[in-house]
């Protein structure tokens, strides 16, 4: 027998094994119970170094050179 995996469930705010609500409304897999308990956590964790990591920061949102000449960083 395989290792179970542990779930969040958004819907519900509690922990779901394999066989618990739709994907949708969860987050995981988990490797362990505990950890998909701190799964809201991590998820703030990694929304706050996102949010702060300088690759997708623009400090001037809205005044780069390819916003003001119409192309978009694909060239269209």
């Amino acid at each position: 027998m395989s290792d179970p995996e542990w779930y969040y469930c958004l819907k519900h705010h509690a922990v779901e094994a394999r066989d618990g609500c739709k994907a949708e409304d969860r987050l995981g897999p988990y490797a362990t119970r505990e950890e998909a308990s701190h799964a809201l956590e991590k998820v703030a964790e990694r929304n706050e170094e996102w949010d702060n990591d300088p690759r997708y920061h623009d400090d001037d949102e809205g005044d780069s050179a390819d916003d003001r000449d119409g192309v978009g960083p694909f060239g269209g």
